[in-house]
Parts: structure tokens; C-alpha cells; sequence
């Protein structure tokens, strides 16, 4: 377990007062977490609503999510995050309580769906009972994966791993889980681990579930998040949205929680492509303050180009039935179904929405209703894992040195680095070219660990203003991919370039007449031309000085530009 920086210590006093004043039944303990010191615990075969329960509210009250300290920044490349709809290489679940409905999933998933799953377990007992359960259900057992890490609930949408593209790798940004469930909270960073991917942490605490996007740079939340975030403001944090996932993110009226507990708009809202979205209707509840916030949606949507589909939903004996909250994995949707003597007759109706709305989809319904009373139904038991763009081959993305970097000679500099594969990198090669990126002749690291970092020691004899660097990434088949700088980086110093700016102008024929004429000049007061710089730029016949013969090369150079 991974210990949680982003949570306060509560002290024993407090710990004390806690456990004085919640006092619950001995059947409610049952169904609940139990205080262990200054955290919750939750019990194997506790079924964790995806609303805060009451003793999680009682402990938020004296030991409250921290805010976040500011321990990361936003990925530094470009970023595209990925749409549900778009291509999926698996599926995320985690495996604690309705194991019967996650079959039926997984079963559609491994197959029509066609990716993997990764299935996350407590132990490696858990494991084992797990994958008999899984196999006897007729799941492609070839495309399970067992990711073994304590989890608390089985809500893994609201707690991540949240996935992005940097460049041509998946990186993961996590936010601060808005429930006091630490091994929930902690898995994205340990999930980042397993897989060998970035990982950025947004400064925003909120669930997952709270947030859809399309793949054209728009996400969609409630303002749900304001609360959330009360040291934020609005502006604040769409900045934050913007900057990590690079989304314009929208943010709509949430539901009463007397309609619905998490107030998390996937419980009305799926997006299904780039100008389409499915948005709740509520025939039998017309006017009703959750009808007037999905019709002003829906009204929002089509002005901006969606066509906009509208399945029934209904709030039915306390409970929110939505035919939203659905899982799409590349050509499957898989939807809700129920039982409900005030909802079944809405099964088909929902089905033939779905079915208008992706026609080229096979749409396959599960029944829910075992789930439906906790707060949430199939979106909010899954998270997306999109596809490896490489394929077969490794990708990398350069993080530095891409180019217009100035680089002194036997100065030490820092190469990074992130990476992709469908299975796993072995090793890395770094490479260097001093001719713009034709080739790449020198090795500056050969079989180095994919660990995304590498100090390299800049020759001292390699002065060009043409140089570029090679990420190569080489996965345990022997396949390979790579990445490299954009432009040209200056090595020490090029020659005809004397104040090296990457450009040979009358700004380098001034430093020449004074290498000519001057025994020392500075172009920079605070970096004197030193007459070993003069040479290293201007002894351009190679004769250790320089002189009217270089005076005369310069000029048919400059006269080239």
C-alpha cells in the first residue's frame, strides 16, 4: 500500500472524540467502515455505496480531504485526451462486491468488445477464486490481466486512473479522491507503476464519475466540483482541466441529492461520438427540477451542433434508475436493465434509444437492479484503458530537448523521457546527430534503463548548430519506436556562429572583426569571447588562428544565407 500524502493526520485526541460520537448499531457496523486508528477501514465483503455513508461523513466532519500541495506539474507535451468512444485497449475493474453483473461485463468485453480486462484483487487468493468465477462465465480468460493491490470499493470510475495521450504514450492524471477511502485514492499512482506510464496528479479533488469529454477537446461536469474545491475558484479550476487534459471544460446545474446522491453527471450524461450525446429524459416525472436541468442540457448540446437522444429515466422508491450510466468499449455498448415493477416497462424503450444513437454498435443490455440502490450502475464500476498507438512497436515521447536549446560543452544535462508499449519496454538507446536530424551516428546511451531519465555529459569536441537527439525505445520482442527533438539544438559553439544564436548574420561579422582585430571580445558582458571561442567558431581553414583567409570563408557564407 502505498502510504497517501494527499490526506491530513487526525490526532488521538480527535481519533477519541470520533469514536465517542458515532454511535451506530451493531447491524449498521456490518455495512460500513470501521475506524482503525486515524483511518477507515473497510471490511472484505462490505459493499461500499458510491455515496459517502454516514460514518464517512461523520469522519470528513473532523478529519476533512486535504486540499492539494502543488506536488506536480502538467504534462509538457501534446495532450489528447481520449473519449470513451474512441478506440479502447481495456477495461478497469475492481473486484469488490457485484461480481455477478462484472462477469456478464467482462464476458462482452473480452469478446465483442474486444479488449482486454484488467481485473483488480486484494490478494492473490482473491485471484484465484476470482479467475474460476471469471472462466466459468464464459469470459476470454486470454485477455484477463490480475492487478493485485488492496483496493476499498468497487467504484473505481469516481478514484481513477483517469488516462490521457502525451504525444504518442498513455499517461495517467490523477485527482484527489472525494471519499475517505485511501486505498481507492492511492491506486492510480500504484496503477501507474504496473503499467509503466506517466502519472500527473491534477490539483483537484472530485470523482471521476463527475466528468465526461468528447474527443474534439470538450469535457463536462456539474459544478459539483465548485464544492469540491471551495479554496478554487471556477476559473481556477477549469485552468487546471485545461492544462492538464487539455479540455474546454463545461460545467451544467447538478441534480438534488435527494434525486441523486453523488450528483455526478454520468448518471444523465454519455457522450457517443464527436456531435452526438445521450442525455436523460423523465417522462414520468415531467417539470421536475432534475427534467428542467436535462432538458436545458439537452437544449445546450443541439445548439452547439449534437444530436441529442433522450432515454427515459426515473427516480423509483428512492432510488435514481438511469439508462445512461453505460460502457462502451469500441463497437459494444453495454446498458442497463432492471426489474423494477416502476422502471422495466422502460427496458426496451432505453434499448431502441441506444440502438438509433450507435447503429454500427452491438448493444447489449445487463440487468442492474442488484447495483442500481448503492448510488451508481456499470460506468461507475469501470474505467477505460485507450488502445497503445504503436501497435506491435514501442512509442516514446521527448520531454526535453526538442529543440532551440543552447548547449555547452562538458556541461551536464538531463535527457527525459516517457514511454508506451502493448506489453513492456526492455531498454532504451539515446542517439545524437550534428547534421540536423539526417542521421544519428553517435550513441550517447546504448541498452539504458527505460526509467525516463538520463544524465548526459555533452562532449566537449562537438560544436554544431545542427544537433538533435533520438529517444529509441526497444520492448522485449525487439520491436522498436522513437521519438526526437523537432528543430535544431546549438552545441557548443558553430561554426560562423559567434554569439550563438543559431543564425549566421552581420551580428557574427561584428564578433569576427573583433576575434580579428580585438585580443578578447564580449558579446555578453557577463560571458567574455575568449580567444579559444573565436577559434572554435571562426578558424574556419582549420590552421589554429584566425585571419584574413577565415575573414574571406565567413563572407562566402554569409553570402549563402
Amino acid at each position: 500500500m502505498l502510504s497517501s500524502l494527499r490526506h491530513r493526520s487526525i490526532p488521538v485526541c480527535l481519533v477519541l472524540a470520533l469514536i465517542t460520537t458515532i454511535t451506530i448499531s451493531p447491524a449498521l457496523w456490518a455495512d460500513e467502515p470501521i475506524l482503525k486508528g486515524d483511518r477507515l477501514e473497510y471490511p472484505e465483503g462490505v459493499i461500499v455505496p458510491r455515496n459517502l455513508t454516514e460514518v464517512e461523513r461523520e469522519y470528513l466532519e473532523i478529519h476533512p480531504i486535504a486540499p492539494f500541495r502543488g506536488r506536480s506539474t502538467p504534462p509538457s507535451g501534446p495532450v489528447h485526451c481520449p473519449a470513451e468512444y474512441e478506440p479502447m485497449g481495456g477495461i478497469l475493474i475492481a473486484w469488490e462486491g457485484f461480481s455477478t453483473i462484472q462477469v456478464q461485463m467482462a464476458r462482452e468485453i473480452t469478446t465483442t468488445g474486444d479488449a482486454d480486462l484488467y481485473v483488480v484483487l486484494d490478494s492473490s487468493s482473491e485471484q484465484s477464486s476470482a479467475a474460476s468465477v471469471l472462466s466459468a462465465g464464459g469470459v476470454d480468460m486470454s485477455r484477463v490481466h490480475y492487478v493485485v493491490r488492496t483496493t476499498d470499493s468497487v467504484w473505481i470510475r469516481d478514484y481513477g486512473p483517469r488516462y490521457i495521450y502525451e504525444g504518442q504514450c498513455r499517461a495517467i492524471v490523477d485527482h484527489t479522491y472525494n471519499r475517505p477511502r485511501y486505498n481507492d485514492n492511492d491506486f492510480p499512482v500504484g496503477f501507474s507503476s504496473y503499467m509503466n506510464h506517466a502519472y500527473y496528479e491534477i490539483p483537484l479533488t472530485h470523482g471521476g464519475g463527475n466528468f465526461h469529454l468528447d474527443a474534439l477537446g470538450q469535457g463536462y461536469a456539474t459544478r459539483l466540483i465548485n464544492n469540491e474545491n471551495p479554496s478554487l475558484t471556477e476559473a481556477q479550476i477549469l485552468a487546471h482541466w485545461f492544462n492538464f487534459q487539455n479540455l474546454n471544460v463545461n460545467l451544467f446545474t447538478p441534480f438534488p441529492t435527494s434525486v441523486d446522491s453523488t450528483q455526478h453527471i454520468d448518471m444523465w450524461v454519455q457522450v457517443v461520438g464527436d456531435n452526438k450525446v445521450i442525455v436523460s429524459d423523465w417522462p414520468h416525472q415531467s417539470g421536475t427540477t432534475q427534467d428542467q436541468i436535462c432538458d436545458n442540457a439537452a437544449s445546450w448540446f443541439a445548439s452547439r451542433g449534437f444530436t441529442v437522444y433522450r432515454p427515459p429515466a426515473r427516480t423509483y422508491g428512492g432510488t435514481h434508475y438511469t439508462f445512461t450510466n453505460v460502457v462502451m468499449c469500441n463497437d459494444l455498448v453495454l446498458i442497463p436493465s432492471y426489474t423494477s415493477v416502476g422502471v422495466s416497462s422502460y427496458n426496451g424503450t432505453a434499448r431502441a434509444v441506444w440502438q438509433n444513437a450507435c447503429p454500427d454498435k452491438t448493444i447489449v443490455q445487463i440487468p442492474c437492479e442488484d447495483i442500481v440502490g448503492y448510488a451508481g450502475v456499470m460506468h461507475c464500476i469501470v474505467m477505460h484503458i485507450p488502445r497503445h498507438l504503436g501497435g506491435v512497436n514501442p512509442t516514446a515521447y521527448q520531454k526535453n530537448l526538442r529543440g532551440g536549446e543552447t548547449l555547452n560543452g562538458n556541461s551536464t544535462v538531463e535527457i527525459r523521457w516517457i514511454s508506451d508499449d502493448d506489453e513492456a519496454v526492455a531498454n532504451v538507446d539515446l542517439l545524437l546527430s550534428t547534421d540536423g536530424g539526417n542521421t544519428y551516428p553517435t550513441t550517447i546511451a546504448s541498452a539504458t534503463a527505460d526509467d525516463g531519465s538520463f544524465m548526459w555529459t555533452v562532449p566537449g569536441n562537438v560544436n554544431t548548430g545542427k544537433g538533435r537527439i533520438r529517444v529509441v525505445t526497444r520492448d522485449y520482442d525487439g520491436h522498436i519506436g522513437y521519438d526526437e527533438s523537432d528543430t535544431d539544438i546549438i552545441i557548443g559553439t558553430p561554426p560562423c556562429d559567434g554569439n550563438r544564436d543559431g543564425q549566421v548574420n552581420l551580428a557574427d561579422y561584428g564578433i569576427l572583426a573583433e576575434c580579428l582585430f580585438g585580443p578578447e571580445i564580449s558579446p555578453d558582458p557577463a560571458s567574455p569571447y575568449t580567444e579559444s571561442q573565436c577559434l572554435l567558431a571562426y578558424d574556419l581553414d582549420d590552421d589554429g588562428d584566425v585571419d584574413l583567409e577565415d575573414f574571406g570563408e565567413f563572407a562566402a557564407v554569409l553570402g549563402n544565407q
